[in-house]
């Protein structure tokens, strides 16, 4: 689990159901039996075999990531039937099983009304996605409240390399740079709101500094927090809250979220 050095971290989730990081979260087996009749001195011999098939199945997993940092607590419903229930900010939720096509999906405050999204999302059997509650929901925001698809690429990294993947989703940030203490280059470069972007580096322990985009991307660092990658796993980071609460609909600060996608982990 990665810990941020600058702030409380959100208790989030795993891979329940989804996203083991093999490939196959969601693979079915069947087993058939086929019985083949041979001609055999004295008579016909019969043998029966197993055999194995494992096809795609038509599901998909979803997860639902509340980083809209003047949202209240939210209910998720997918296809008018409640899903999530009191989702507050910096929250991502376990992989749910969904039917792969079109759903409907809503968010509306915890307990009903009012609805801030209701729209169809198209997912793919056999995929892992995040549904990413974005922007602001204050009239006259900066940056709408919208819900980000993003489509989860949990395969297994390599036993000694960790899959990191950043999103943007901090209203009143600009473009940002990411960077690590001790290492060379940037992580990821210009990342602006609403974007995602998976990078691969060795696992083990960083300090992770975001800045504002320049070309050199050595811009002063206005935040930094320490994390651990394990090897063989798959990590999100979700650059979230306001970098200027005092000037914001709400009291909610730049954080940055963090969340072990893959290996089983589950809060």
């Amino acid at each position: 689990m990665l810990v941020g050095a600058g702030g409380a971290m959100a208790v989030l989730a795993g891979c329940a159901g989804g996203g083991d990081g093999d490939g196959a979260a969601n693979e079915t087996t069947t087993t058939e039996m086929e019985t083949t009749t041979t001609e055999a001195d004295g008579g016909t011999e019969t043998t029966t075999e197993a055999t194995e098939t494992t096809t795609a199945a038509d599901t998909a997993n979803v997860r639902v990531a509340h980083v809209s940092p003047d949202a209240p607590a939210v209910d998720v419903l997918v296809d008018g039937s409640a899903v999530l229930e009191e989702v507050s900010f910096g929250t991502v939720s376990d992989y749910l099983e969904v039917p792969g096509g079109d759903r409907q999906v809503e968010i509306t405050a915890a307990g009903g009304d009012p609805s801030v999204f209701s729209g169809t999302v198209t997912v793919t059997a056999g995929m892992d996605y995040t549904l990413a509650a974005v922007g602001e929901i204050s009239e006259g925001a900066d940056q709408p409240f919208e819900v980000l698809v993003l489509e989860d690429d949990n395969s297994d990294p390599g036993a000694d390399t960790a899959r990191l993947r950043a999103v943007h989703a901090s209203p009143d940030a600009p473009a940002v740079d990411v960077t690590a203490a001790d290492v060379e280059g940037a992580l990821f470069d210009g990342v602006a709101f609403g974007d995602a972007a998976y990078v691969e580096v060795p696992g083990g322990d960083y300090t992770v500094q975001i800045r504002p985009d320049t070309e050199t991307n050595d811009g002063e660092v206005a935040a930094e927090f320490d994390v651990s990658l394990e090897g063989g796993q798959v990590y999100t980071a979700f650059a979230a809250g306001y970098l200027n609460p005092a000037e914001a609909p709400a009291d909610t600060p730049f954080d940055l979220i963090v969340v072990q996608d893959t290996g089983g982990m589950s809060g």
